[in-house]
């Protein structure tokens, strides 16, 4: 399927924020997805990712949330201490919260847009998270990828109203079997609608082909899960 892509900014509060934009080059309202990015920054990779999930019928958007940071904001898989240390420069309270709000107002300016999801690896995993906690009246889905869940929004899952589908590898550093446990009984004591897929033998980052750390299994069974869950939940008809 053709796709037609281009480089946008999206209006914030705190000024215009990069952007990677995407679409079926076909006519027609659509299901929207806002793709959050990994710890390294909108890299090439995530624009492919923006790209496989436009080419099966949805407009994409995935913002470069680093955008008031000066400097570089992209880096190597190789180098992770130098993307850790912006990623925790980031403010996860108001401001993150407002660039996330307005990435979805964006979506839903678009004539072109109809239901909106939204998910993310690593960094953009856990404001999936976020994002489900905090605008679960304006999007109809969203999905983590091994998203670091501050305890915060742990507590928040009492808020999200729409359904959830997370992923987890079984050997992540990151994230211990102990998290992902405390997650899924908050889920389960709330009754909140939620997928948990666990990769007992895929590592943090298991879903980048670009990363020592891919899992081909895992993450050939990852997106199949992750088109399946999007079809279910962002479909016109549904």
């Amino acid at each position: 399927m053709l796709v037609e892509q281009a480089d946008i900014t999206v209006v914030t509060p705190d000024g215009p924020m990069p952007a990677f934009w995407c679409r079926p080059a076909r006519s027609g309202r659509l299901p929207a997805v806002l793709l959050l990015m990994e710890a390294f920054g909108l890299t090439a990779h995530i624009c492919d990712v923006a790209i496989r999930i436009a080419q099966e019928g949805y407009v994409v958007l995935a913002p470069d949330l680093y955008y008031r940071e000066p400097g570089n904001h992209t880096f190597g898989y190789d180098q992770v201490t130098a993307a850790m240390d912006l990623m925790w420069q980031l403010d996860f309270g108001p401001p993150m919260e407002a660039d996330l709000s307005a990435a979805i107002a964006h979506l839903k300016s678009r004539p072109d847009v109809d239901r909106i999801g939204v998910t993310g690896f690593c960094l953009g995993g856990g404001l999936s998270f976020l994002a489900a906690c905090r605008f679960s009246a304006e999007i109809a889905a969203a999905a983590s990828f091994y998203g670091m869940v501050l305890d915060e929004w742990i507590e928040a899952v009492q808020d999200i109203a729409v359904p959830m589908l997370l992923f987890f590898g079984g050997q992540d550093p990151f994230i211990g079997g102990d998290r992902v446990q405390q997650i899924k009984t908050r889920f389960d004591q709330l009754g909140k609608p939620y997928g948990l897929q666990v990769y007992p033998e895929a590592n943090h980052g298991f879903f980048c082909h670009e990363r020592e750390s891919y899992h081909p299994a895992a993450a050939t069974h990852a997106w199949q899960t992750l088109m399946d869950f999007f079809r279910q939940h962002l479909s016109p008809e549904t």
